[in-house]
């Protein structure tokens, strides 16, 4: 049993070794015992306070194996980047350069230095370990937060962004990075990140250039970084690209890695997920068949045709409580058609520390997810 749940300060050698683990770019996981603490105990007091507008409140989740204790992975939601300053990306545009006179119009590729996320919620500190990276779980990890964003809407803005890790080298050297930021900053780029600790910082605004960057202008090592993903940024960047994250306008101010930004009301988890009550019972098909039969003839679905048809084929789904500081979040095979009501078995009701009648948000997983597909796709789709 794999489970989602908010992380802890006893969590927090685990999740050292994994920050450990991460590659550079991964700012939002630092290798650093002390901004881990605080990471997490931020999280606890915000999942700890009562909130009617989103501020500078951060959520920070861990995937654990319940039977051995093993911590897995980690994702993490900002409720308002740049909450204490702006969030910078380099925004993409086309100036046009024209002249009537010699019949000549140019369309010219430029970046633009921005704040345009500033406010947006966040999502951040996306980590599964290798051997769990096949399967449901990636998307239990990343996509359960969305569920969570759902039952707490009041907690975040309108707008979710996320940013994914761009072309660097193992030594974290950056092709965009040592074409534009270095040039302003005078260090190496894995130096650069750990500093700037989310984008927020003025000294971001200070140093880089006002004007626009001219694409063409740049080596060709950095023009073709530029809105691509580091390896390890395609498994979650397609889980997002699934969800309706749109990766068209704006990149990373240090590697130029794709930043996505969508309206979390139109997010896939966020539309499709349904709230039925838990019982805990037989979760065997003909149990489910027996308590659908006793049902009205037409109920509601997970998204499938309504009827008995529909009970024979179980989806596997994310299941979540609506608890805040007790959120906990685990795949579950759900059968459609069960009225208001999901049966669960007694381990996925223990596992999710409910009882009868509590209410769950259920959300079926996606099949093929294909990291290759998605950063194909975001290939084509850069300027």
């Amino acid at each position: 049993m794999i489970v989602l749940r908010p992380c802890r300060l006893a969590d927090l050698s685990a999740v050292e070794a994994i920050a450990a683990a991460s590659a550079v770019g991964i700012t939002s996981l630092p290798p650093d015992h002390d901004r881990l603490r605080e990471k997490i105990a931020n999280s606890m007091h915000s999942l700890a306070a009562e909130v009617d507008v989103c501020g500078e409140e951060s959520y920070f989740f861990v995937l654990e194996n319940i039977a051995t204790g093993e911590v897995i992975g980690t994702s993490g939601i900002v409720a308002s980047a740049g909450f204490h300053d702006r969030f910078y990306s380099y925004r993409n545009e086309i100036i046009v350069h024209a002249s009537q006179q010699l019949g000549v119009s140019n369309k010219i590729h430029s970046l633009h230095l921005c704040h345009d996320l500033t406010g947006l919620a966040l999502l951040s500190s996306f980590f599964i370990k290798p051997e769990y990276q096949d399967g449901a779980l990636p998307q239990l990890l990343s996509r359960a937060r969305l569920l969570f964003m759902a039952e707490h809407a009041n907690r975040f803005p309108e707008r979710i962004a996320a940013e994914s890790p761009g072309v660097c080298d193992d030594e974290g050297n950056s092709p965009f990075w040592n074409a534009v930021g270095k040039r302003f900053f005078n260090m190496g780029y894995p130096q650069a990140e750990q500093l700037s600790g989310g984008r927020s910082k003025t000294f971001i605004a200070e140093l880089m250039p006002q004007y626009p960057i001219y694409v063409p202008l740049l080596p060709a090592d950095a023009k073709l970084a530029i809105g691509q993903l580091h390896p390890v940024g395609e498994l979650p960047f397609s889980i997002l690209m699934d969800e309706g994250f749109e990766a068209d306008t704006y990149i990373d101010i240090f590697d130029g890695g794709p930043t996505v930004d969508a309206r979390i009301s139109g997010l896939r988890s966020v539309m499709n997920n349904i709230k039925k009550r838990a019982i805990a019972g037989d979760t065997s098909l003909s149990s489910k068949l027996h308590i659908a039969t006793q049902a009205a003839a037409r109920v509601p679905s997970l998204g499938t045709p309504l009827g008995q048809q529909a009970l024979e084929n179980a989806q596997l789904c994310i299941v979540a409580n609506t608890e805040t500081e007790g959120f906990r979040a685990t795949l579950a095979n759900v059968a459609a058609g069960l009225g208001d009501t999901v049966v669960l078995s007694e381990e996925m009701m223990a596992a999710l520390e409910i009882v009868n009648g509590d209410d769950v948000r259920i959300v079926p997983v996606h099949f093929p997810v294909n990291p290759a597909n998605a950063a194909h796709q975001n290939n084509n789709r850069r300027l």
